[in-house]
């Protein structure tokens, strides 16, 4: 298991305090989300706000558990350096798949497999995937809330990195 990996099993966001009830009463939402957790079995829940508090105790964390270095403030202020694992960067094209009702949609030169199909293996792939680690539950809108453009979403992830930097992605 790598560093970052163990890591992730450890108390969460520091001196931030996991907020574990759902900001929401939209019944279909609250559904998924148990089914979500049901699937993955984390250890802990966490709705995020997308508060500068949040995002800071989150960068706070990342960088005690050795994630990340905070770089010099003067030179670089609110920096820090991330290091990817070479592994772990680029989509693997023999496993990258379109999921559409009819095969002729994916194009010849992509892979293929029914959306039903696709589910069953990813949920057998996916079961118990979050034991010892927390779930972020991101609520976002890609564009402006409210906007005929924009669009509403909720990501769940395990990753502390991956929630902090979908504040740069969206609205959280």
């Amino acid at each position: 298991m790598s560093k970052a990996k163990e890591a992730n099993t450890v108390a969460p966001l520091c001196d931030y305090p996991l907020r574990s009830a759902a900001p929401t009463k939209n019944k279909d939402i609250l559904r998924w989300v148990e089914r979500m957790e049901a699937l993955l079995q984390p250890d802990r829940v966490h709705w995020v706000d997308g508060s500068e508090e949040e995002a800071a105790a989150m960068m706070d964390m990342m960088v005690k558990r050795g994630d990340c270095i905070k770089l010099n403030e003067e030179l670089r202020p609110n920096s820090h350096l991330f290091r990817s694992d070479p592994r772990d960067v680029a989509r693997v094209e023999s496993r990258t798949f379109i999921c559409s009702v009819a095969e002729d949609d994916a194009g010849p030169t992509n892979n293929w497999m029914a959306p039903e199909q696709m589910k069953l293996k990813m949920n057998g792939l996916s079961e118990g995937a979050m034991r010892g680690r927390t779930m972020y539950i991101i609520p976002f809108s890609m564009g402006p809330i409210g906007s005929p453009i924009g669009k509403i979403g909720i990501q769940i992830t395990d990753s502390a990195y991956a929630t902090v930097n979908m504040r740069i992605m969206a609205r959280v």
